[in-house]
């Protein structure tokens, strides 16, 4: 029987694993469009908008001009492509600033021109582009009001469009008629194209009264002004029959699925048998983490459904209804809750993570546990159930030294999730 004599090792190489799958430098050459009788031009946005960015520029041979948006602090060196920098998971004022510059980027294309378009996770935030009549503010609060409702990625993507000048297809509108390439880096569950970054050259069928039926299933709390915009016919985003899309094709470059095949396969190399349970979970972290549990104490100690040893890997994108006033992200809130559940059980260790190296807003993508992590917080003094209540693993990961910092990864397939049962 294969043994694995130093799980975080591997469970890291794991994650390792699953990052290089969706590593730009490595799935844009297959996707690359045909170079067009006028220039090229290049925007996008995203946590590995950058790494896209400069892997793109590198592969094409021809000239371009371009600008792209990420995340502060996952810039990478470009030459021909500038990079620019802004706040996620809250917008702020250099994205507002850069939402400005990708939309006059794309005026006067015409029918010669090509329009490629890197998006990544994490575009939404950093592409604030208020609508008339609504502010910056407006939309920081309602990215702030998405964030801690708990509503799944796609219900939240569908009401930033409607609250947006750029999201919903209306940047590929702008670009009319040059030809537009979108090339994806998919981190929603089942790889929907208009849900990435809020899909701003995909456009999407879901109508603002789509938006207002989530607002309130959610009981999303909005100023006043952002309602009177999405109950009117301003909030409208052009609709995918509309003859500025009719020069409009998208590619998924990357997702979730690709990268946990990736993750089995080295688990299999290591001889430890993967089962790839889902790449598009959704739901409470704290849930799924006890769906999950109980399925590893039934392997643990019934060898069933799988024999052991075993990994179970998952992907997709768990949420967190904000009530406490800790820190913390969706896979560290996954983490104490699946601690919880295997508590005491020998054999149990697990690594959940955000693949773009950022987990909520500190800077860890995730963490570690095993059947003592539960033990070791109590004798750090802490209370295990409320720091849950709080929304605060971050600060008990923290203290027990059980936080995974492998820093900005340059992509983002999302939530990572490796269960190992020995």
């Amino acid at each position: 029987m294969p043994v694995v004599n130093d799980p975080k090792a591997f469970l890291t190489s794991l994650f390792d694993a699953a990052v290089s799958a969706a590593n730009p430098a490595r799935t844009l050459a297959g996707f690359l469009p045909e170079a067009p009788k006028g220039k090229t031009v290049i925007v996008g946005a995203g946590k590995g908008s950058a790494q896209m960015a400069q892997a793109f520029e590198r592969l094409w041979d021809g000239p371009l001009t371009g600008y792209v948006v990420t995340r502060y602090g996952f810039a990478v060196p470009c030459e021909r492509i500038e990079i620019a920098e802004a706040a996620h998971p809250v917008p702020d004022q250099a994205g507002f600033e850069a939402a400005q510059r990708i939309l006059s980027e794309v005026q006067g294309l015409n029918e010669d021109d090509l329009l490629v378009a890197l998006i990544s996770g994490g575009g939404s935030a950093l592409l604030p582009c208020p609508p008339d009549g609504l502010t910056l503010e407006d939309e920081i609060a309602v990215n702030s009001a998405l964030l801690a409702c708990g509503a799944p990625i796609s219900a939240m993507n569908t009401v930033r469009k409607h609250v947006s000048g750029i999201k919903g297809g209306r940047l590929a509108a702008a670009a009319y008629p040059a030809k537009v390439v979108s090339l994806l880096v998919s981190d929603i569950p089942g790889d929907h194209p208009q849900f990435i970054a809020s899909g701003p050259t995909v456009p999407d069928a879901a109508t603002r009264e789509d938006a207002l039926r989530i607002i309130r299933q959610y009981r999303i709390d909005l100023p006043k002004s952002v309602m009177a915009h999405i109950s009117s016919s301003a909030a409208d985003a052009p609709h995918p029959d509309d003859p500025a899309f009719a020069n409009v094709e998208h590619h998924i470059v990357a997702s979730a699925a690709k990268s946990l095949e990736s993750a089995a396969e080295m688990a299999r190399q290591s001889g430890v048998e993967p089962v790839i349970l889902s790449d598009a979970i959704e739901g409470e972290s704290r849930e799924a983490a006890r769906t999950q549990g109980a399925m590893a104490r039934e392997i643990l100690h019934k060898n069933r459904p799988f024999p052991k040893p075993v990994v179970m890997l998952s992907g997709g994108e768990t949420t967190v209804t904000i009530k406490g006033k800790g820190k913390g992200g969706p896979n560290t809130e996954f983490l104490l809750s699946l601690a919880m559940e295997v508590s005491s059980e020998s054999g149990i260790h697990a690594l959940s993570a955000d693949t773009d190296g950022i987990d909520g807003s500190e800077d860890n993508a995730g963490g570690f546990i095993n059947g003592e992590t539960i033990a070791r917080m109590h004798e750090a003094g802490l209370d295990p159930a409320t720091v849950l209540a709080n929304n605060d693993a971050w600060t008990a990961f923290n203290q027990i030294g059980e936080l995974f910092v492998p820093g900005p990864t340059g992509t983002n397939v999302n939530d990572f999730r490796a269960v190992l049962i020995l």
